[in-house]
């Protein structure tokens, strides 16, 4: 086994990565035929999946790059307060993508200086990636890819997965020791609020809870799946959650930066009462799916839940939304008390 392909995995360990393996660049090339016939199945969402094609060029757009090495750490090891949970998705919570004051983003930065240290050419992009994570991970043998589409390792799919493209050919494969899904298991799809999971190993984006609280959903009163995105927020868990590969998989021993402090200013009313300064510099920078000009949304999504799970103590924020200074919080306002006849 090469020597320099274990010296990279050694130091990954050592910063906390539960696994790290490395696949060549033509490894990936097999993602094509995936993505096709994951738009085959969800026709609807192909301009959606359009810009996932950027990973089947990948080698075009990086001409020196020879291999990927691909790590797992696990997030499932996090306190996460209970008021916020099934209104903002776990993942995004302890996100550490982006997040300096995370030990987890610390040491990501520790391990790119490392393989440079080594004389490697060593990229990656920390919001999505610079090839497809869930594919290379496979490859690499580190775990698979359940019915529900999230990537497990024996500590389920509370997972982030970062890759980085370097410049030498290695490799270094494992071979995953994991059970299948049962054949008879739909359970995810079942459970799947807007049936996204319409089967196993297929979401439609354009149904899925989590992409209408983020990515889109920016019309939310003439959104088709408004009620099915229910009391949620930002993003989703329910497919995780229901999924017996994850059952006792969510430790909660340790707190993540900051989250309890920022917890405390997070509830359905607070978010109608957040100034737009707060939405733009506190949490557009923590939860960045929803860009800066769209924190508005933050107003709207809590005003679905709202009108979802109605209760009589939402009634005065919603009046509070008819004053909003953003014309799509006021129009959100008034069409909840059209709905709700309050």
């Amino acid at each position: 086994m090469n020597t320099l392909a274990l010296q990279i995995k050694n130091a990954a360990l050592e910063l906390g990565y539960e696994k790290c393996g490395i696949i060549k660049m033509s490894d990936i090339y097999g993602y094509k035929e995936k993505l096709e016939e994951r738009i085959e199945r969800t026709p609807e969402a192909k301009g959606f999946y359009q810009s996932q094609y950027r990973f089947v060029n990948a080698q075009e757009t990086f001409p020196w790059a020879k291999s990927i090495v691909i790590c797992i750490r696990r997030y499932g090891k996090y306190d996460i307060p209970e008021h916020l949970k099934g209104v903002i998705a776990k993942y995004y919570l302890v996100d550490s993508r982006t997040d300096e004051n995370s030990k987890d983003f610390q040491d990501s930065l520790k391990f790119e200086k490392y393989m440079q240290e080594l004389g490697l050419r060593a990229e990656t992009e920390r919001k999505f990636g610079l090839t497809a994570l869930r594919w290379a991970a496979m490859k690499a043998g580190l775990g698979m890819v359940r019915r529900n589409n999230f990537f497990y390792t024996e500590n389920g799919s509370w997972l982030y997965l970062e890759a980085w493209l370097i410049d030498e050919e290695l490799e270094l494969i494992e071979t995953p020791n994991l059970r299948p899904c049962s054949d008879k298991c739909n359970l995810c799809t079942k459970a799947c609020p807007s049936a996204s999971l319409s089967q196993p190993y297929t979401m439609s984006p354009i149904a899925c809870v989590s992409c209408i609280t983020t990515f889109t959903g920016r019309d939310m009163p003439n959104e088709k799946y408004r009620e099915e995105v229910g009391d949620w927020v930002y993003g989703c868990d329910v497919c995780q959650d229901v999924c017996p590969m994850n059952i006792k998989r969510w430790s909660e021993t340790e707190e993540f930066p900051n989250l309890a402090e920022l917890s405390q200013q997070i509830s359905l009313e607070k978010i109608i009462k957040m100034d737009y300064d707060f939405l733009e510099n506190v949490m557009q920078p923590k939860f960045w799916y929803i860009p800066k000009q769209d924190v508005w949304k933050w107003k709207v999504n809590t005003i679905n839940a709202m009108v979802n799970n109605y209760k009589e103590q939402y009634k005065e924020s919603i009046y509070e939304a008819c004053k909003d200074s953003h014309e799509k919080v006021r129009e959100m306002a008034e069409w909840a008390i059209s709905k709700l006849n309050i």
